[in-house]
């Protein structure tokens, strides 16, 4: 049995060849005998061909639509097979006016019939280079007829397999409410009459007052049911399975705790909000803003689940936890120190992600919790920026947006005191993570003396005195080796630290810098912590101090 699959939701084949789709074409058929209409991202496959295995793979063809997976499901007793292909960035939203196309982007090399960067091509002679984005955003895939490259995955034949489309089309279903049936004779007496109508009145009643409670547990529950491109919803008792009853606690923080799962052949994080109500909107704001983009350094919200009073939500899973568990070191913390170019890696990776959050997006989406805590790491420390529960959405004619102060002590921007935002507060808070990478400490540590507290402050004291060599990370001898290097890191986190929002970078500035298709501004203002003298009113409050009343969040 062989065939292809596109734009549908919920399909699932076994190794035998029996297989259905909910939705789509092809009449709920599993295998389309004909072709979609391009452009269309392509599940191909054959099953048992040879008695050996099964082969499939997914395919672009002129242009790109709906993302998908292709997931091997193990089977007891067999060999496993590795994760199937995946085309997980959906770039829909993002597609370009002139390719725009039904459910898609068309293929930039078919619409403008020029030799710009095709899928199979490294010749760039235009600025239109919406084919490579393509092909950056769904490397497991090739495409027709440009690319005749093979990137066919086999597993043992009989495997059964899963295919998932996202974002995947709601079908949780609307309860509904029977009445119970009356079969009651009416007799002409005025008895029978009593009886029927105080029967008719209690039914009503208990409907009513059913269907009020129905409709107040459902609210919350179908708060995110009319949204676009939300991503995959799960029942809780699928993630309660999925974690084994929430036994492999990851982590815990001031919302809730993160909880180790696997859901089919994939490893998951699972992010469980405290049933306190707390975190509500956080929870709202991160499946509306991170279910909806897609990057390469933004860690993947798989799905969520709102049930009644539970709020869950799930991640990838990002096998070395959260950067600072790699970068402070202390006596509890017994991770080697980083080299300097996998500390390079991970800040290149940050910046990136802050910037297509800040440049990329239809709208800028200003993150407002940047710290180590927030940013995962995979096996090969490629670094994604976490948490959306603090982010803030600001249009693009809008200057800067006025909202509550968020945020983590020891990385608020200076702006904070006057509740005047923009993205710019990222770029700051970026700043303070840079030299927490370089230096190989908190910028808030009260366990040091009183005048090396504040990282930033000595950052102050240090460049005035020409002495910013004495804040690299002496723990790492790597570090020490690259002395130059790392005292141009550092001046980047300074241009980044400016007490004045528009004296900093933008996000796509600081990756050409760290790409070397840019240098750092060298006209810097070397005061970096905030005084009646370099900030208005603000008094003598130190930029990296806690703030006062304020809509602070703890650590998660």
């Amino acid at each position: 049995m062989g065939g292809r699959i596109w734009a549908r939701t919920d399909c699932s084949f076994h190794g035998e060849g029996i297989g259905s789709c909910q939705t789509g074409g092809c009449g709920g058929l599993l295998v389309c005998k004909g072709n979609g209409q391009p452009p269309n991202t392509l599940g191909e496959f054959t099953l048992g061909q040879d008695q050996t295995n099964d082969f499939f793979d997914i395919s672009l063809l002129d242009g790109f639509n709906v993302p998908m997976e292709l997931l091997p499901v193990l089977v007891r007793g067999r060999s496993g097979c590795g994760k199937g292909l995946r085309c997980a960035a959906n770039i829909t939203s993002q597609c370009p006016g002139d390719l725009k196309a039904p459910g898609g982007c068309n293929n930039a090399c078919t619409v403008f019939k020029q030799d710009i960067y095709c899928l199979n091509g490294s010749t760039i002679s235009s600025p239109t280079n919406y084919s490579k984005f393509f092909k950056r955003m769904c490397p497991d895939a090739y495409s027709y007829p440009d690319d005749g490259s093979t990137r066919t995955f086999n597993c043992p034949s009989g495997t059964n397999y899963q295919v998932v489309f996202c974002p995947l089309i709601n079908h949780t279903l609307s309860p509904t409410t029977q009445s119970p049936q009356i079969n009651q004779a009416l007799t002409p007496t005025a008895e029978s009459g009593f009886i029927f109508f105080t029967i008719l009145f209690l039914v009503s009643f208990f409907i009513r007052k059913r269907r009020t409670q129905w409709q107040h547990g459902m609210e919350q529950e179908e708060e995110f049911g009319e949204l676009q491109g939300t991503p995959m919803r799960f029942t809780f008792q699928q993630l309660k399975a999925a974690t084994e009853q929430f036994k492999d606690k990851l982590g815990e923080g001031g919302f809730g705790s993160v909880f180790k799962g696997q859901f089919a052949d994939e490893r998951i994080a699972v992010k469980r909000l405290d049933r306190s109500g707390q975190g509500k909107t956080e929870f709202s704001a991160e499946v509306q803003t991170i279910g909806s983009i897609h990057h390469i350094n933004l860690v993947r919200l798989i799905g969520f689940c709102a049930e009644k009073s539970h709020r869950l939500l799930v991640y990838e899973y990002m096998p070395k936890g959260s950067l600072d568990r790699w970068i402070y070191c202390r006596h509890d913390n017994d991770a080697p120190p980083l080299h300097w170019s996998t500390r390079c890696k991970i800040i290149t990776h940050i910046a990136k992600g802050l910037t297509y959050l800040h440049e990329e997006c239809t709208k800028r989406i200003a993150h407002l919790d940047v710290k180590p805590h927030n940013i995962l790491l995979d096996d090969n420390f490629n670094a994604k920026l976490s948490d959306f529960g603090l982010c803030k959405l600001i249009d693009r004619d809008m200057s800067q947006v006025v909202t509550r102060m968020r945020g983590t002590p020891g990385y608020l921007a200076p702006e904070w005191l006057t509740s005047q935002i923009t993205e710019k507060a990222d770029v700051y808070s970026f700043g303070i993570v840079v030299m927490e990478i370089m230096s190989g400490r908190k910028n808030l540590d009260t366990s040091r003396s009183e005048e090396s507290i504040h990282l930033i402050t000595l950052l102050e004291e240090k460049v005035k005195s020409d002495r910013l060599v004495d804040l690299i990370d002496n723990n790492s001898t790597d570090m020490q080796a690259h002395k130059q290097d790392v005292i141009q890191m550092i001046m980047l986190a300074m241009w980044c630290l400016q007490i004045d929002c528009k004296r900093r970078p933008k996000m796509s500035e600081v990756v050409k810098v760290l790409e070397g298709a840019m240098n750092i501004d060298i006209n810097i203002d070397h005061n970096f912590v905030v005084n009646s003298a370099n900030f208005g009113s603000a008094g003598n409050v130190r930029s990296s101090a806690p703030p006062l009343a304020s809509d602070v969040s703890g650590p998660r």
